[in-house]
């Protein structure tokens, strides 16, 4: 897809677990260079894990001032059935925060070994780091256009009550 564009600013916050640093330093430089190639700000904190992703966005969602969220971080399957409760339960969260109206590209890997996140956080090559910015901008982008759409909420007309009269 083509770079969304934006005529007023657009502040992000960039999530990020940075368990496996030079996985997340990786991803963080993709989204970094995706937010700034159609000029977005950006800010940038640190949780300890992908599970506390959700959270934090939460939590900036309701004290702060931002138009979407990237999520970042890397789950690599271990030897129990730990993987499995924080791919999902991160996932499902940040997919419930979404559904909320929160602007959310997901970028937190879920891989079977180290070779396979090396890969996909590298911004020269898959760049899920870049990939998931994008996706933030594209969901702030549909926001703005439809929430500035020129339509009314509620009763944009008159309202016909019984009997034929109406009220304004």
């Amino acid at each position: 897809m083509p770079r969304a564009e934006f005529d007023k600013p657009v502040k992000v916050l960039i999530v990020a677990s940075p368990y496996y640093k030079d996985i997340s330093d990786n991803q963080i430089a993709g989204a970094v260079a995706e937010l700034d190639a159609v000029g977005a700000g950006h800010d940038i904190v640190h949780v300890p894990g992908a599970l506390e992703i959700p959270t934090a966005i939460g939590i900036a969602e309701r004290l702060s001032n931002f138009d979407g969220y990237v999520a970042l971080g890397c789950v690599i399957r271990g030897e129990t059935t730990h993987y499995d409760t924080v791919c999902n339960d991160s996932s499902r969260a940040l997919q419930l925060l979404g559904l909320q109206g929160l602007c959310i590209g997901n970028g937190i890997l879920t891989v079977e070994n180290y070779a396979q996140a090396a890969v996909r956080a590298d911004p020269k090559d898959q760049n899920k780091g870049g990939g998931a910015a994008a996706a933030a901008l594209h969901l702030i982008a549909l926001t703005r256009k439809w929430g500035n759409s020129g339509q009314s909420v509620g009763f944009a007309s008159d309202i016909l009550l019984a009997g034929g009269k109406t009220t304004a």
